[in-house]
């Protein structure tokens, strides 16, 4: 991937965007109940141990990061190292789906943080999303094992530096 992404602080500003993309069904595939999803994605703005950003290429905005302190939420993850942060993230814009974008932009964000420090991250993706999965083994992630989450079964996946 060629492409240069910016990862920029979201805003109250960008919400309109969130809900939009929300609403898409290949966002709502896995992410589930659009104003449920609202609903926490807005919430989590105020939330110091989340860190939410608009993911750009091109001057373009096209997908939602997030990249959260494990010790802030009941994850089901079992015991990580001290400082190892959780990532979800959505590709929004229908037309920059099933380019490559999610593994680029992943190993990107990632390895900056790996680079300065942090001991690992981790995923937990549905089982049934294989183009997440995949995405995320692009990125450097490997498969851990099975999880039990607030939201359900996920797959655990981790990189570690």
């Amino acid at each position: 991937m060629a492409l240069h992404y910016v990862f920029r602080p979201m805003t109250s500003a960008d919400l309109p965007l969130i809900r939009r993309w929300l609403a898409f069904p290949h966002v709502r595939q896995w992410w589930g109940d659009p104003a449920a999803q609202y609903a926490l994605v807005s919430g989590d703005l105020d939330e110091p141990a989340m860190d939410q950003f608009i993911v750009c290429a091109a001057d373009q905005p096209f997908g939602y990061l997030q990249c959260y302190d494990l010790t802030a939420w009941n994850s089901g993850f079992g015991p990580q190292p001290e400082g190892t942060r959780g990532i979800d993230l959505f590709i929004g814009a229908r037309d920059m789906i099933e380019r490559g974008h999610g593994s680029a932009l992943t190993r990107c964000f990632v390895d900056g943080l790996l680079a300065n420090g942090l001991p690992r991250m981790v995923t937990d993706p549905d089982p049934a999303n294989s183009r997440a999965i995949r995405a995320y083994e692009k990125a450097g992630f490997e498969q851990e094992r099975l999880v039990e989450t607030p939201d359900g079964t996920a797959l655990l996946m981790v990189r570690n530096p």
